[in-house]
């Protein structure tokens, strides 16, 4: 890292970036346990209440768009405080509506405001740090990041034992203004007015736009964009395959769950640990290697050994890569010696959002009673992932 970061300061960085960048899926784990109890108060089908879910994805998604290139406008801070106050805002209307139309429209509001914290986190770290440096910073930072989903529906559970669903959403409201606080007084501007865009907004879009000319950034994009759909095929997957498919009980799939959450938060800090003695782009290579190889053992263990400790045990190691790729992929992108990161970072979170919003529905298209589709979606998205870093030839951090 940075010499000139003193030790106290990397580590209020780390644990503010990691928290703005886990307030959009928190939004998400948080309210999971709740579904049900708002189906009952908004007297409506769970698959409405459902599509709220998809609305702040969606949310997330294109709120990246926004907020990307308006930070490379106007610097990190003014956009991070703007989405965090709107997040509190619209969390606590939420809280407030008594219409599932309403709640869906708000979501999709809830998530543009979100979105905020994912790319500009990425973005600010990159204004402070490159090379194996900025390796090692996202590597705590995904490991402070992967505690949230973790700890989110648990915390979600817990509330409406209490209270209403409603309480959820209220906390959001209260975390957005706690974050928005502790952007204004304990973070600092990092983009000088030097190395912004200059001209009408309208321009850092279209400079955003301008990265899609270059191959090999879209590539890469894309890359890290199909590893997130792996992800998502397991955890849309997940709950059916070890509950349905092999009987778990909830409380069990449960404690499951925040196990291969904690293992993609030790897998994120294995990069930064290997940062200067081997090249991101080397690590990526090997482990997307071995993550295919992982994914070709489960869809074959479902014709030979198809049981639960063999299930368990290749989902553990093949999260706990992922958790290594999101590392390595996001250093080697956000390292790309070019200005606009507040952009590079939106394509790279839209990339990610889109591929695994798709892949989450399509594995439950598939089938559900068995674990074969998961694996195979699995395969099939790192197979592709891999053939594209192939594909670049020269070293993408250069």
């Amino acid at each position: 890292m940075a010499a000139n970061v003193s030790l106290g300061k990397r580590a209020w960085l780390v644990f503010i970036l990691g928290t703005i960048s886990a307030t959009g899926p928190l939004s998400i784990d948080l309210y999971l346990p709740a579904l049900p109890q708002m189906t009952q108060s908004l007297h409506t089908q769970a698959s409405l209440v459902q599509l709220s879910l998809s609305a702040c994805l969606i949310g997330l998604a294109v709120g990246q768009l926004i907020s990307g290139p308006l930070s490379d406008k106007y610097g990190r801070k003014l956009p991070l405080m703007i989405g965090f106050i709107a997040f509190a805002l619209v969390s606590l209307l939420i809280a407030a509506t008594h219409s599932v139309y309403f709640l869906i429209g708000l979501r999709f509001v809830q998530g543009l405001a979100g979105a905020s914290g994912q790319v500009l986190s990425r973005a600010i770290a990159s204004d402070l740090f490159s090379g194996p440096l900025l390796t090692r910073f996202y590597s705590l930072l995904s490991a402070v990041n992967g505690i949230f989903p973790v700890v989110s529906p648990v915390i979600g559970g817990y509330i409406i034992q209490y209270v209403a669903w409603q309480g959820v959403f209220i906390l959001l409201a209260v975390i957005g203004c706690l974050v928005a606080l502790a952007i204004w007084l304990g973070v600092k501007e990092t983009l000088p007015a030097a190395k912004r865009i200059a001209g009408n907004p309208i321009n850092s879009v279209w400079e955003m736009l301008g990265l899609l000319k270059n191959g090999k950034f879209v590539k890469l994009v894309i890359g890290s964009g199909l590893i997130y759909g792996g992800l998502f095929s397991y955890i849309s997957a997940s709950s059916f395959v070890f509950q349905n498919y092999f009987h778990m009980s909830v409380s069990s799939f449960g404690f499951l769950y925040a196990v291969n959450g904690i293992g993609i938060a030790i897998g994120s800090a294995v990069p930064g640990i290997l940062a200067t003695k081997v090249s991101e782009t080397r690590q990526i290579h090997v482990v997307l290697t071995t993550t295919l190889l992982s994914a070709l053992a489960l869809t074959i263990s479902w014709f030979v050994f198809n049981n639960l400790i063999t299930a368990i045990g290749l989902v553990l190691l093949i999260v706990l890569q992922f958790g290594m790729l999101f590392t390595l992929t996001t250093s080697v992108i956000m390292n790309l010696s070019m200005k606009n990161s507040g952009g590079i970072s939106a394509l790279l979170g839209l990339s990610q959002n889109a591929i695994g919003g798709v892949m989450s529905p399509l594995v439950g298209i598939m089938g559900s009673q068995t674990y074969l589709p998961m694996a195979v979606s699995i395969t099939v998205c790192i197979g592709i992932s891999l053939w594209l870093f192939t594909q670049i030839k020269s070293s993408p951090s250069t």
